[in-house]
């Protein structure tokens, strides 16, 4: 674990310069693969970027001798249904459409997906279909058990 320490510090002055921030890093496959999540600051990607914070990745990671053995280097987005860890994140996206399980019932329901409308003051205020109507549903932050992006089927 503290090779993955030390190698974030190496890297995130490089995914700074890029206009990207590090969602996750880990070995994948008996450490054979280290796989670096990247993604812009309001959730998108794109491949292009993945492909130019690859190359600038691999030359900083080739220069150092932080790996000692052969590895593969892996940098992707996050995903599209990909688990949003900082509810702040949400205050950079422009209506994103999430799942979210609840700790207690809002409406008799604790789990909900839909557009988000607003997320002021800790307060989230959820657009979601409820058979032919759009509703909405409002809940405090701290009440959110999970939550991640969705995908609109």
């Amino acid at each position: 674990m503290e090779q993955i320490t030390r190698l974030k510090e190496l890297i995130l002055p490089v995914l700074s310069s890029s206009g990207v921030i590090l969602y996750d890093m880990k070995w994948l496959g008996n450490e054979h693969t280290l796989q670096v999540a990247v993604m812009r600051e309001d959730g998108s990607m794109d491949l292009d970027t993945c492909a130019e914070v690859s190359e600038k990745l691999s030359a900083v990671l080739d220069e150092n001798d932080l790996i000692d053995s052969a590895y593969t280097l892996e940098v992707c987005s996050p995903g599209a249904e990909r688990e949003i860890r900082d509810i702040k994140e949400l205050e950079h996206m422009v209506n994103p459409y999430i799942y979210v399980r609840l700790k207690h019932p809002v409406k008799k329901m604790l789990e909900l997906t839909g557009e988000v409308q607003t997320f002021e003051g800790g307060m989230i205020t959820l657009s979601y279909r409820d058979k032919a109507a759009v509703r909405t549903a409002q809940f405090p932050a701290d009440e959110i058990e999970y939550i991640r992006l969705a995908v609109r089927i």
